[in-house]
């Protein structure tokens, strides 16, 4: 179970932060001073720390370079009153994941405790090349054919050196795994390792979240903030989905990768970095920059080394080593014996094109256990949704999947143009939850456990969002 470390010396605090984060699933720790929150870390190393600036013993700047010197990949988030936020920003340029000003609204400080915790993830989990079908990890890549063989030799290669690595493939590919593994055999191993989508961050926060702001550079900057790639100096930085970037940001990434430089949103100072960049995208760049919408020296810059990920219809010979490592990990995961799978299932998997790759693979597996009674999975377990309709056979091609790409980003472009409020984002976001949300619990035929596993939420958070879209379930 995950485990969190609240450090702070106000024990109202404390108690109301471990009865929030309890009833999301995770495990905490509480510590009321730096020295005794020291301890913790090095005893039992959470994943995550949150920790208060102003402590009566030692304050949280003082704690974080003693945390951050025994294990520099621990995230920490720290807490501050407005008048001690330069201490904050000192603290994040020193590594620590971010920083948040008290009072805090509880949505904003969980969506920064998931996002801590799958970057801790990403430099603490180590990725597994080339493994058993028994191995059960979440962090592994799987496959014997030779494009794979071809991907572990070339991560061996350009993991050691320090150059720019463009890792290209469609969605489903397992892009962010293969830039974690080209980190974690890299000399900047026990460094920072930042994700930023591009995508899925809004064009008007990209730019902050990358390169920081100085106060007054906008309206609401009220206080300097360290961008990303500042906060990341000496580690490493993963750019995904970096063909979806908006083209005026492509120019200050450009001089990021010439000039090992940045300047702040309103600054006037460049500010050196020594970062390695990662980038990834399953965009024709080709097509892109012949279009306009991707700078032509930005391209050349980013592929100094790609790393082609193949298609799974391309590499067939790995979907029954891919089912059955599902099948294990899943079975694992759920507590439940591996009941395997038979031929049929097997060669109705190996069948199909598979437009979502290894993603839509492991989704498939992982229903089909779902709904399984512990016997071997069967052709029909694999074919069989929750209403008895057959789900390979009306899933998408790899053709129509861009089509429905193209509708949605359509849709998208619209609703933003015509859109006059301020909370856009937060709107189509909860469009498409609250389908998500209606979809996992049809699947699981109203069982809410089962849409949580689904959706990769805890019970709570999903409850939450029946309330919130208010989805009536039958009873």
């Amino acid at each position: 179970m995950t485990t969190i470390l609240i450090v702070d010396d106000d024990p109202q605090l404390r108690n109301s932060f471990k009865k929030v984060l309890d009833e999301e699933g995770y495990r905490t720790q509480t510590a009321s001073s730096g020295a005794a929150g020291i301890e913790v870390v090095k005893r039992d190393m959470p994943d995550l720390v949150i920790m208060d600036v102003r402590m009566p013993d030692m304050n949280g700047f003082e704690a974080f370079k003693i945390m951050h010197g025994i294990e520099p990949r621990l995230p920490v988030i720290i807490m501050t009153a407005y008048g001690t936020t330069e201490t904050a920003i000192e603290t994040t340029k020193m590594g620590a994941f971010d920083y948040v000003l008290k009072p805090f609204e509880i949505p904003d400080i969980l969506e920064l405790i998931k996002k801590g915790l799958h970057a801790g993830r990403c430099m603490r989990s180590r990725v597994q090349m080339d493994v058993s079908p028994e191995n059960v990890s979440e962090d592994a890549i799987v496959g014997k054919s030779k494009p794979m063989q071809e991907i572990y030799k070339s991560i061996g290669r350009v993991a050691p050196t320090d150059a720019t690595v463009l890792i290209r493939g469609e969605s489903g590919t397992g892009k962010e795994l293969v830039a974690r593994a080209v980190y974690q055999h890299s000399q900047r191993h026990d460094q920072s390792f930042l994700v930023i989508n591009c995508v899925a961050i809004p064009e008007t926060l990209l730019e902050s979240e990358l390169f920081g702001y100085e106060k007054g550079a906008f309206t609401g900057a009220a206080g300097r903030r360290v961008g990303k790639i500042e906060q990341a100096n000496r580690g490493t930085v993963f750019l995904d989905e970096i063909g979806d970037m908006p083209f005026n940001i492509q120019s200050k990434i450009l001089r990021l990768l010439q000039e090992k430089s940045i300047e702040r949103l309103g600054g006037r100072n460049a500010i050196p970095v020594d970062v390695r960049i990662i980038a990834a995208t399953n965009r024709n760049l080709e097509e892109a920059v012949s279009s306009g919408t991707f700078r032509e020296d930005l391209y050349y810059r980013l592929k100094v080394v790609t790393l082609s990920l193949p298609p799974l219809r391309e590499r067939t010979e790995d979907i029954s080593f891919l089912a059955d490592h599902f099948l294990s990990r899943f079975s694992h995961a759920m507590g439940i014996p591996n009941p395997g799978a038979d031929k049929e299932a097997k060669n109705a998997l190996i069948t199909y094109p598979w437009p979502g790759n290894v993603r839509e693979l492991a989704n498939v597996i992982q229903k089909a256990l779902i709904f399984n009674q512990g016997t071997p999975i069967s052709k029909d377990d694999i074919l069989r949704t929750s209403d008895g309709e057959n789900h390979l056979s009306r899933m998408p091609t790899s053709d129509t999947m861009t089509d429905i790409d193209k509708i949605m980003r359509d849709w998208v472009h619209q609703k933003i143009q015509s859109s006059s409020s301020e909370h856009t984002f937060e709107d189509i976001m909860d469009y498409f939850a609250e389908i998500l949300t209606r979809e996992a619990l049809n699947l699981s035929q109203g069982n809410r456990s089962q849409a949580a596993k689904i959706l990769g939420l805890s019970r709570p958070t999903l409850l939450a969002k029946i309330d919130r879209y208010k989805i009536k379930m039958s009873t």
